[in-house]
């Protein structure tokens, strides 16, 4: 029999689509935009009715029956079909105030569809509200056996974005045609934006015996409501071709294909959800590389193409003109084209939901951390609530996750749940500089549902007097800024207000004092980042009372367009100092113009004069900052990472600073601060003391100069550049 063979309705079609008579006001207006003419809806081919004397639907206002000749055989017939809003008897909240009418009688029984069978044998079915059919406009009440017609649409998180949609577009999936806008609703338009477009609603009625041929069906209404029907198609296969089977990754190989992009592929009963390379993994080198927790981005990857696809069991996958049928794919497991040129493999189908725990060997109790999970394909597993393609753009990614080089990972506040697939596994665990990262393979059994992994400190430097910190990141909220610092071993976390032309960021969780996020071992302060495009920036922390406000003053991207030049860094700097904060100088010394001055002034505490991205010590700001040693002006270095994408990790580059055995708080580490008690890694663990004295101390020789006793040691999970 044929996958799809549409049934005629022009011999009983009595209406128009444009006819409002015989609908309530909002389906009316609906009816008037749905679908006609050849549609496919879930891969199923509806033929509309082309009017005929001014009728393309079949409308049924009363109770007299209407048969539909058929003379096909199929597995099951698949209505387009919908009912008008108003209901025979309802309950109290219908409002003509919401834009979507409420559904107040589901269950409410319109009519049998009554199949005839050319044997002689019938099958009825039951009609109802919000079952088998559904208002032509809804809100959010879906049919609980039905489908409306718009199918989903996959979109790129990337773009490109259609007006103010970049929203709504990381979500990656969008319900029929993606929006023109994304803007919400507005008193002139939002009518028109709040409702979606009106709906077919597509039912598969399922049919004893696809062998035996149906002579028709007849429509035999109640009068409970109106209804109407616009297309049938009878469909030939095995299973309900609206239900779809849980997605599913397909590594597809054959002539032809090297990459996914330049794959043309296709699926008629289902979606293609993702098309991508997936990275080959080579789980040896992995293993046994020494550099772990630090991501990595092979100079020349080898990559397989792949989809993920949710699909009926009747669906034809297409890529590159050659079909495979998807049923027996997913039982075997593996395919080829019926040409022979396309192979199919599934991934890793078997999955099982774990509950994960991180632990402290040293205390044994739950710690944060960064977790990565990669299957022996090379796909990435993250826990459930992480998104699986990090998105490391600027301000468009700030929940817990990081990509670095290739590596995706999810910050984790100890415990984690989520799907992982059966069999091999390959985990990676990381915690900032004090704990032995790891990478391991670790074994998944079927209905396993508990999993354990331990950490171990190589190193206590907190037990020592030294406390680690971020000086400056953006964008975080304070309690992911929170999870974040707490996964990389972060005591004080800085997350930074600021102005960026006409966009202010953080600016509603500036308090007078530390977040509430706050706990004793990882304190959230909420500061400014102060910025003049050509003068300079300063950051400002631990500021008490009001915020120092304007956080930009004039400039191009700091400021907005035509902004005046109303401060100076060197008054914010005495307004922070005022309010018993920090001065520090981000990402020193650029801009450089009133820096230098500050710094001379004595207006600043520190300077941050590493760079995540510059590994190597022999650059300009470090060179600066000790042109300004060497002129006699001693000034703290810090570390912050100027956090502003999921590209960067809280913490790379870090400040530890000495508070000896004062308690943690903002204000000791500042005084640490002041006093020089800091030094600045990006993983290397230092001791460094000079005839017993340590970073902020002084020590006076003679103008001869003498001979002095150097200790110093580094010592790093990694190998040291």
């Amino acid at each position: 029999m044929p996958k799809f063979n549409p049934v005629s309705l022009e011999p009983v079609v009595n209406s128009a689509i444009s006819e409002a008579r015989y609908w309530g006001a909002k389906t009316a207006g609906a009816v008037a935009g749905l679908p006609v003419g050849s549609q496919t809806f879930w891969g199923i081919p509806f033929e509309f009715t082309t009017p005929t004397d001014e009728h393309d639907l079949l409308v049924l206002a009363g109770t007299s029956a209407v048969e539909i000749e058929v003379g096909a055989s199929g597995s099951h017939l698949v209505f387009a079909h919908f009912c008008d809003e108003r209901a025979s008897t309802t309950v109290a909240g219908q409002s003509a105030d919401y834009s979507n009418p409420v559904i107040t009688a589901p269950g409410e029984h319109l009519a049998d569809y009554v199949v005839m069978f050319e044997d002689g044998s019938e099958l009825r079915q039951q009609v109802r509200r919000r079952f088998e059919i559904n208002q032509v406009q809804t809100r959010m009440q879906s049919g609980f056996s039905s489908r409306q017609h718009q199918g989903l649409s996959t979109i790129p998180f990337r773009g490109p974005y259609p007006d103010n949609t970049w929203g709504r577009w990381q979500t990656g999936v969008m319900v029929g045609d993606p929006p023109t806008s994304g803007r919400t609703a507005a008193r002139a338009d939002g009518e028109g934006r709040s409702n979606p477009p009106g709906s077919w609603t597509i039912y598969a009625l399922e049919l004893p015996d696809s062998s035996v041929r149906i002579k028709s069906v007849r429509i035999e209404p109640t009068g409970a409501a109106t209804f109407a029907i616009g297309a049938i198609t009878l469909f030939g296969g095995h299973e309900n071709p609206l239900r779809h089977l849980p997605l599913e990754t397909i590594e597809l190989g054959g002539t032809g294909i090297t990459a996914a992009d330049g794959m043309q592929v296709d699926v008629d009963l289902g979606v293609i959800a993702r098309q991508r390379d997936i990275q080959r993994f080579d789980s040896e080198d992995w293993l046994a590389s020494p550099v772990r927790g630090w991501g990595e981005a092979p100079d020349d990857p080898e990559f397989s193409a792949s989809v993920d696809l949710t699909a009926s069991a009747d669906a034809t996958l297409s890529v590159n003109g050659s079909e495979i049928e998807v049923g027996p794919l997913l039982d075997s497991g593996e395919a080829t084209s019926s040409d022979g040129n396309v192979t199919a493999r599934v991934l890793t189908s078997q999955r099982t939901w774990v509950h994960g725990r991180i632990i402290d060997s040293s205390t044994g109790k739950l710690t944060a951390a960064r977790v990565h999970f990669r299957s022996p394909d090379g796909r990435y597993f993250p826990p459930y609530g992480h998104t699986h393609e990090v998105n490391d753009n600027w301000f468009e990614d700030y929940g817990a996750d990081l990509l670095l080089g290739d590596t995706q990972y999810a910050y984790v506040d100890g415990t984690f749940q989520g799907e992982l697939p059966v069999g091999e596994v390959y985990v990676e665990v990381s915690k900032g500089f004090e704990f032995e990262p790891i990478r391991q393979k670790i074994s998944i059994e079927p209905g396993q549902r508990q999993l354990e992994i331990k950490l171990d400190r190589n190193s206590n430097l907190r037990g020592s007097g030294w406390v680690t910190a971020d000086t400056h990141t953006h964008f975080l909220t304070p309690e992911t800024a929170h999870l974040e610092a707490a996964a990389e071993d972060i005591n004080i976390i800085n997350l930074l207000a600021a102005q960026w032309g006409d966009l202010y960021t953080n600016v509603g969780d500036l308090t007078d004092g530390i977040s509430g996020s706050s706990t004793a071992e990882t304190i959230v302060w909420v500061g400014t980042e102060n910025r003049q495009h050509f003068m300079g920036h300063i950051s400002l922390l631990g500021a008490t009372g009001s915020p120092v406000f304007p956080m930009s003053t004039s400039g191009p991207t700091e400021g907005y367009i035509g902004d005046p030049t109303v401060r100076a860094m060197s008054d914010w700097a005495d307004e922070v100092r005022e309010k018993d904060g920090l001065a520090i100088v981000p990402h020193f010394p650029f801009p450089h113009s009133e820096v230098i001055a500050e710094v001379v002034l004595g207006k600043v505490d520190g300077l941050e004069i590493r760079d995540f991205h510059v590994p190597t010590m022999d650059t300009f700001a470090v060179h600066e900052w000790y042109r300004l040693l060497s002129c006699g002006y001693r000034i703290s270095a810090v570390g912050g990472t100027d956090k502003m994408s999921a590209g960067m990790p809280v913490g790379g580059v870090r400040t530890y600073a000495y508070i000896g055995d004062r308690e943690l708080s903002h204000k000791s580490w500042s005084d640490a601060v002041r006093a020089g008690r800091t030094y600045t890694t990006s993983g290397p663990l230092m001791d460094f003391a000079v005839e017993g004295l340590r970073p902020g101390d002084e020590l006076s020789l003679p103008e001869s100069g003498a001979a002095v006793h150097v200790k110093a040691t580094a010592s790093c999970a990694m190998p040291i550049n």
